[in-house]
């Protein structure tokens, strides 16, 4: 179910241990071949495909702005800030409470995550029932392969292969002291951390049904079986 094409009514002829699941992405960079909406296609999809296998989980309009202040430089990015992005989830945590139980965020942006864990301490000081979550993969970390691969999975059309190309390719912890003190752009002219050579849809299929179960595997420990 999306929130967005609801009416109140049948918000609130919903079960009380309802779950809102808030897809969070960013709008950023992803190298010269990928769009700029990546980590929010992923998020989204995620989201989607819990409320598909579960039917207390309602799906809240996506959020597509995040902390991306690491890939300023860049045309495009649009990025809030961790201080405005806490104060949204925080006032956001704090609606949605008034008509669900239960508050997810799905995160497809990592740079999100000082934000959510912020937010997450003062809801659940406010005794709010938040759990955020972030996907994790094994591979390179921004706009290679498994980037690359979710999006031909999730929207081909998107994706511009004929202008992929690797970036940065040295392991994230060693590029990490120029990342902090400059940017992506410290490290990586193409914006890109890893190497999209030999991505595919097919791996991209795989990739995000591992995420999905793993996202809802977490929901099933946090409120048990749909």
């Amino acid at each position: 179910m999306n929130l967005g094409g609801l009416n109140w009514p049948s918000v609130a002829a919903l079960g009380p241990r309802s779950v809102l699941a808030v897809p969070l992405g960013s709008t950023e960079q992803h190298g010269p071949h990928l769009p700029l909406s990546t980590d929010a296609d992923v998020a989204l999809a995620l989201c989607s495909a819990l409320a598909a296998s579960r039917g207390d989980v309602v799906v809240a309009p996506l959020l597509p702005y995040g902390a991306s202040g690491e890939h300023a430089g860049f045309a495009g990015t649009l990025s809030i800030g961790t201080s405005a992005l806490t104060t949204v989830l925080v006032e956001l945590g704090r609606s949605a409470s008034e008509t669900f139980s239960r508050l997810l965020l799905v995160s497809g942006h990592g740079g999100n995550a000082d934000a959510v864990a912020a937010a997450v301490r003062t809801l659940r000081a406010e005794s709010h029932d938040v759990l955020p979550w972030f996907p994790r993969w094994q591979g390179d970390a921004h706009a290679g392969y498994v980037e690359t691969s979710l999006q031909l999975a999730l929207s081909p059309d998107l994706v511009q292969l004929d202008r992929a190309e690797a970036g940065a390719t040295a392991p994230l912890a060693s590029l990490m002291p120029a990342m902090r003190a400059g940017g992506i752009a410290a490290v990586s002219a193409n914006g890109v951390l890893g190497d999209p050579a030999g991505a595919s849809a097919e791996a991209g299929a795989s990739i995000l049904a591992a995420l999905v179960d793993d996202l809802r595997a977490a929901v099933a420990d946090w409120v048990g079986a749909p």
